[in-house]
Parts: structure tokens; sequence; C-alpha cells
């Protein structure tokens, strides 16, 4: 099993960061507005910590989910997507996202072998709880649909990048 110590700090940056990452691109695929925003970036924090706390879980994705508890997870996250997305335009998100997944699906597979496929597929739920914590389309929460086809675009175009298959329900 990988640990932070398999990992250069930039390699683990981008381990950090992977949880968020798929939440900015989904939620950018289709906004939802400002309660629609929380929801959705609520599903992403959710799902680290669910993460930390199933006995399930694979050691690597619980490592990340600790280390992300800390100020300093937290900033290195921060910094690595400031870095990825600074100066990016809306429509630069995608493409952005599923190059940083690729080289991420990598870097998995090379250095973590026996956890990548665990590691991706969580990456692949997340972006999947991400795209169903909000309706789209609505109006103050009513009507609309659970999960745009931009959204299931987006949780699509994750799975690929990472070598996964897409979630069920999506």
């Amino acid at each position: 099993m990988a640990t932070k110590a398999n990992f250069t700090p930039d390699e683990w940056k981008s381990l950090l960061q992977s949880p968020l990452l798929v939440g900015i691109a989904v939620s950018a695929a289709d906004p939802s507005g400002l309660f629609g925003m929380l929801k959705e970036s609520m599903a992403s924090a959710r799902a680290l910590v669910e993460a930390k706390t199933d006995p399930n879980s694979d050691e690597l994705v619980k490592a990340v989910a600790s280390d992300f508890e800390t100020s300093e997870g937290r900033g290195q996250a921060q910094d690595g997507l400031k870095a990825l997305f600074g100066g990016s335009k809306p429509g630069d998100i995608a493409a952005k996202t599923a190059d940083a997944l690729r080289a991420l699906a990598a870097l998995l597979d090379a250095k973590a072998p026996a956890d990548a496929a665990a590691f991706k597929t969580w990456l692949s739920h997340v972006a999947n709880a991400v795209a169903e914590a909000a309706p789209e389309g609505g109006f103050l929460g009513f009507g609309g649909t659970q999960v745009s086809e931009a959204e299931k675009a987006s949780v699509a175009q994750i799975a690929t990048a990472l070598g996964v298959s897409v979630p069920a329900g999506t």
C-alpha cells in the first residue's frame, strides 16, 4: 500500500487537490447558482470525510483525506488548484482537468499500482456525488433535473481521463 512517503511533494499535492479538482470541473460544467454551488462543494467535503471514516476505504484514499484535514494539506491543495487554473477562462476548466487527471492516473499506475484503481474509482464517485448534489434548471429548488446533460458529460470525461467506468446513475 502506498503512503505519502511514496510521492514527491508535488505528486502528493496532485493527490490532495484531486477531489477538489473533480468537484470544480463538475460544478463548472453547469453552474447551479449560489445554493447549488454550496451543495456541490459540500458533496466534495462530505466525500473526504466519508473516505476517512469508511473502514472499507483504500488506505491511500484515507491518507489523502487525513492530510486534507490539516491546514497544510488544504493549503497545498488550494495552491495546486490556483497554479492549475490561474488565468484560465471558464471554457479551459474541462481540458485542464482532463489533462491533470490523465497525469494523475499515470502517476498512480506507476507509483501506487495496488491503490490506483481504488483511488481513481473514488475520484469518479466524488465527481458523481457533486453532480447529484443539486438539481439543475429549476426555480428555487423546484423542477429541473437532478443531473444535467453537461454534468453527465463532465462526469464521463473525468472517468475517461482516469481510465475507469462511469459511475452508475450518471
